[in-house]
């Protein structure tokens, strides 16, 4: 039994991470590893997923250039989801959505609808070609 055994996969053989920045201790975005992503990820010390759109495994900043450098990896009490404490790099360092903003999470619920709230840093047309 290795370390991966620990982790509680859902049925797909997936469990939920989440990249929290170093230092802000901000939430940058939400994905999915699979045994082989996590594996990668704590050798590389470098941020890998699983796209379930593509079926395969997305190492981040493959396109933008947005690489998430991997500081800790911690486990949730019910070794279900997975935090990562990461740097995000790149060309634009700080950008870790595909809309070329900080976060994913740049929308907030206000008065009945959900606002962007956070700015576009980098116009996405111009981060993937």
């Amino acid at each position: 039994m290795t370390w991966l055994d620990d982790v509680r996969w859902d049925a797909n053989g997936l469990v939920p991470a989440i990249a929290q920045e170093k230092g802000t201790k901000d939430v940058l975005m939400f994905a999915w590893m699979n045994r082989e992503a996590l594996a990668k990820t704590v050798e590389l010390g470098r941020a890998v997923y699983f796209s379930r759109s593509r079926g395969k495994l997305w190492f981040k900043g493959e396109e933008s250039g947005h690489v998430q450098t991997v500081h800790s990896v911690r486990l949730d009490c019910d070794n279900d989801v997975v935090l990562l404490e990461v740097t995000q790099q790149g060309h634009e360092p700080g950008i870790a959505c595909h809309t070329g903003r900080h976060s994913c999470f740049f929308q907030k619920y206000s008065e009945g609808a959900w606002q962007a709230v956070d700015p576009v840093l980098k116009d996405p047309e111009s981060i993937y070609k």
